[in-house]
């Protein structure tokens, strides 16, 4: 950047002409335009912005050199042309009302510049054509260097955080560049991430030049330049795994309806199609596996179950708690809260290690899960049972009882 600046000051057109040694006359590129087209190339911004740079440095040297520190200048290259003996300079004048006019060097009465523009009214600008300058001493061109690395830096700035902004939520590639305590900085091309604690996988390590698929988080726009926080523990990213290594899901064929995980322990997937002759949890596992261990590899020794979604609460739930077998189900639909009955054999199954099988299915099918065992709904109901079957002999008795007393007192009456 500060080549380009010293190639402003002293080069100013962009096309040299030079006789090689048969003394032929042959036209080269101007080392302005070739610091131009490497810049562009090196941080990948267009010309457009790189031109509006040099125009914004040239105003502010000119100001500088030839003008007021509260005048506001501004410089106008022809098209695209690196020509800067042809640079136009003008000094802006914002239209005022005449009671609120302060400033001669940056503003106009409204009433001067309708004679000047008929139809102008407040807020617009008004243009004053300055004297062409070529000369700049050491402190205009001081000003026009600090300006360009300034502007360069910014546009830099937007240009990554619009590109990994179109990334966010998706899946990349990056390496570990660098362990900073429990904190991970991933090497993305031009720029790089951090992944957090809270973001990585508990039971994975790290080295430095480890090649990782992360999953973009967040991008977040700071004044050092885009922060990107990356992760390899949110559930998305085995949701993205997936598409890439199932064309059914990448093609919307099948869907991913929900999914709920604890990183590096176990993951619980539903999913869904509406094509009758198509098998959701097939496409998923793939032929003898091939594509669910293709997105093992990548995680480690974490489990993944892949169960059918259903639009069904009952059944979906069901199917949540698998390998465990259901034996009733009981819904609190105003609660959003089940009671699942299982026989005693399948009690630990559908609990799972430290509750792990229904703490995920619960987060897979949003309602709180209670697991009780059925032979205990069992016995409840039969001792129900028999202490109404009591109630009932006893009523019976009473009953009886009260008959033979009516028939007793009714021939007593008789004789």
């Amino acid at each position: 950047m500060i080549k380009l600046v010293f190639l402003i000051k002293n080069h100013p057109t962009n096309l040299h002409i030079i006789t090689n040694k048969k003394g032929k006359h042959m036209i080269t590129q101007s080392p302005l335009d070739t610091a131009l087209t490497q810049l562009c190339d090196e941080k990948g911004l267009p010309k457009e912005t790189i031109i509006g740079t040099i125009e914004a440095c040239l105003a502010a040297a000119y100001r500088k050199e030839y003008g007021h520190p509260r005048e506001i200048v501004r410089a106008k290259l022809k098209g695209d042309s690196l020509d800067l003996s042809k640079v136009q300079m003008f000094q802006i004048f914002k239209v005022v009302e005449d009671e609120d006019f302060t400033d001669e060097n940056n503003q106009i009465k409204l009433t001067d510049a309708k004679k000047k523009k008929k139809k102008i009214k407040v807020d617009d600008e008004i243009e004053k054509s300055l004297p062409h300058q070529e000369n700049f001493g050491r402190i205009a061109a001081q000003t026009a260097k600090q300006v360009i690395i300034q502007r360069l830096q910014e546009a830099e700035r937007d240009v990554l955080y619009n590109e990994f902004k179109d990334k966010e939520h998706k899946l990349i590639n990056g390496v570990v560049q660098q362990i900073e305590g429990r904190n991970i900085i991933i090497n993305l091309g031009k720029i790089n991430g951090v992944m957090p604690p809270t973001e990585q996988i508990p039971s994975e390590r790290y080295f430095i030049g480890q090649r990782l698929r992360i999953f973009v988080e967040k991008v977040e726009e700071t004044n050092r330049g885009p922060r990107i926080l990356i992760s390899r523990s949110k559930p998305e990213f085995i949701k993205e795994l997936f598409s890439l290594e199932v064309p059914e899901i990448a093609g919307e064929t099948v869907k991913i309806d929900a999914i709920s995980r604890e990183p590096g322990s176990r993951t619980k997937m539903a999913v869904s199609t509406d094509q009758e002759s198509l098998d959701p949890v097939g496409s998923c596992v793939g032929q003898r596996g091939i594509r669910v261990q293709a997105v093992l590899a990548e995680i480690g020794d974490e489990k993944i179950d892949i169960i059918l979604y259903d639009k069904d609460s009952d059944q979906f739930i069901k199917n949540a708690l698998s390998p465990a077998k259901i034996e009733k189900i009981k819904l609190d639909k105003k609660n959003k809260q089940a009671k699942v009955y299982v026989s005693d054999d399948q009690l630990s199954l559908a609990i799972g290690k430290s509750g792990q099988n229904v703490r995920l299915a619960s987060k897979l099918t949003g309602w709180g899960i209670d697991i009780e065992k059925y032979e205990e709904k069992k016995k409840l109901d039969k001792k129900t049972k028999d202490k109404q079957d009591v109630h009932d002999d006893k009523k019976d008795d009473k009953k009886s009882s009260e008959k033979k007393e009516i028939k007793t007192k009714a021939k007593k009456e008789s004789k």
